[in-house]
């Protein structure tokens, strides 16, 4: 009976004890919910703020109506390369009605300056003009104050030679190049089922000479040259900005056709410096195939016409696949080493990276350069794409059309 009395005496007192406990720790809970939920509440407030205005910036600009125009209603009927291609036509009719509108406000004074045009661009009688555009050359004409070449040539006929020499280049901005050089060509037409088709029989560099008033160079060159092959023979002589870290900028060119001149006279010519211009030199038959799954281009490489090598050694070309894809140039691939003769099969794919949003900002650059006992060199490049030429930009939307498809056609190799 007392060890029962002293249990109940005990439990008496621990029990309102262990109720303000429980009490205590449960208003407590309550204070820290009110103001995890206070916070929250705050925080939602902000973030709601904070996306009204960010909406409100997106639409007004010009990227909104694009990001609205993919996320709603037609970005989810359409596909990517067909929403692309509406968009690249909306930007192509405003801007062919701005060209138009500025032509109307323009016509009387462009008859005028065309008028003026025709004197000033006249060619030099003994100059030949190549009728292959360059898609990567600016359309503009060179200014008068770009420059001139003066050089003498040579044809001795008992030697079958033909002699360059006295290259001085006059009239550059000092400002603006430091360093030219001079990059010579002979061409030849070749008999073939493509217009304008020409092989480059030889080609020089000259050294580089600092710019100055009046550079000269003070060499010559020889080149073995039959009288016949004087009548289908064209000299072309490119003048170049000089960098040994990165490519070298043609600052404007000269062509000499060679059936005007005389042999066993020396002819001096100085003429001013014109806009360059690519020659066909071969064809190349390329495959494109678009995988938007894989977001991914094939691109094919299967045959090659170009003319054979000078000289009697074995040499082998290969070829080098560039991708850009909004002007950010990927890693290139290049393909086996093959014999050269006037047909190479190659035979051969590669695969890019290709996201479906840059399809219509991208180019394929092929080049192909011969390698042997000298150090290579260039034969020519095609370049296929949409903003490019006629023919190439054609292949670029058949691709796109044709899903999963691959589609071939022939380019022209230029240089």
């Amino acid at each position: 009976m007392q060890n029962s009395s002293i249990t109940l005496r005990l439990h008496s007192l621990q029990l309102p004890f262990s109720s303000t406990w429980k009490y205590g720790i449960l208003a407590l809970a309550i204070l820290l919910l009110l103001g995890a939920l206070t916070i929250l509440a705050y925080q939602m407030c902000q973030l709601q703020k904070h996306s009204r205005t960010g909406k409100k910036k997106k639409y007004d600009s010009g990227d909104g109506v694009k990001m609205r125009a993919e996320n709603g209603l037609w970005g989810k009927k359409m596909p990517p390369l067909l929403l692309d291609s509406s968009q690249q036509s909306d930007v192509d009719m405003e801007a062919r009605t701005s060209v138009l509108g500025k032509a109307e406000s323009h016509m009387k004074s462009g008859a005028e300056m065309v008028e003026l045009g025709a004197g000033l661009d006249a060619p030099h009688p003994c100059l030949s003009c190549s009728i292959t555009e360059d898609p990567s050359s600016d359309p503009s004409p060179l200014p008068s104050s770009q420059g001139s070449l003066k050089f003498s040539l040579l044809y001795r006929r008992e030697r079958c030679e033909l002699l360059v020499s006295d290259l001085e280049v006059r009239g550059l901005p000092s400002h603006r190049h430091t360093e030219v050089a001079v990059w010579l060509r002979l061409l030849r037409r070749v008999p073939s089922h493509a217009p304008a088709l020409q092989c480059v029989v030889q080609e020089w560099q000259s050294r580089a000479v600092k710019n100055c008033s009046g550079t000269a160079f003070g060499e010559h060159f020889v080149c073995s040259l039959q009288d016949a092959e004087m009548e289908r023979s064209t000299l072309k002589m490119e003048v170049q900005h000089f960098d040994k870290y990165s490519r070298n900028a043609t600052l404007g060119e000269v062509r000499v056709a060679l059936s005007q001149l005389k042999a066993s006279q020396s002819l001096v010519l100085c003429v001013e410096l014109q806009k360059t211009t690519k020659d066909v030199v071969g064809e190349v038959l390329l495959s494109l195939r678009c995988l938007p799954i894989s977001q991914r281009m094939e691109v094919g490489l299967l045959k090659a016409k170009t003319y054979p090598p000078r000289s009697a050694a074995e040499k082998s070309i290969y070829a080098r696949i560039d991708v850009s894809c909004r002007r950010h140039r990927q890693k290139h691939q290049k393909s086996r080493p093959q014999a050269h003769t006037s047909l190479i099969i190659f035979n051969e794919t590669f695969l890019f990276p290709m996201p479906q949003a840059a399809a219509w900002d991208s180019s394929v650059l092929v080049s192909l350069y011969e390698v042997g006992p000298e150090p290579r060199h260039l034969i020519g490049q095609a370049i296929v794409g949409r903003n490019t030429a006629r023919d190439a930009a054609d292949h670029w939307d058949l691709m796109a059309k044709s899903i999963q498809q691959p589609v071939a056609q022939w380019h022209p190799l230029l240089i």
